[in-house]
């Protein structure tokens, strides 16, 4: 079975670009933990690549996702929303069959 990668959306890699993460050393890591309120939650960081990560990279910026964590991400998008109630990295993943209010924890 053919499972794609993760993709980054413009506007995430340009957020990216506005906190000036490539000019403190660090990249974006998306990863993913046992917890929270429906069974696993994302933990999302600014963070130094380590070297199994899948690195994904545009505009001078990386995003980056180890690789325990890679099989529950596989062709979910990383995004940048703007909201009301603030703004914050988004992932839109097709593996979670549920997920919580706060957007942060889902369940497989």
């Amino acid at each position: 079975m053919l499972t794609l990668p993760p993709k980054v959306t413009p506007r995430a890699f340009e957020r990216l670009s506005e906190i000036g993460a490539a000019g403190q050393g660090k990249v974006l890591r998306i990863a993913v933990d046992g917890g929270g309120c429906s069974g696993f939650q994302y933990d999302i960081a600014l963070d130094e690549p380590r070297e199994d990560d899948l690195k994904l990279s545009d505009k001078g910026e990386t995003v980056v996702i180890d690789s325990v964590s890679l099989p529950f991400l596989a062709d979910a998008t990383i995004d940048f929303s703007e909201e009301l109630i603030g703004a914050r990295f988004v992932i839109e993943n097709p593996n979670a069959t549920s997920s919580c209010g706060c957007g942060t924890s889902f369940s497989i």
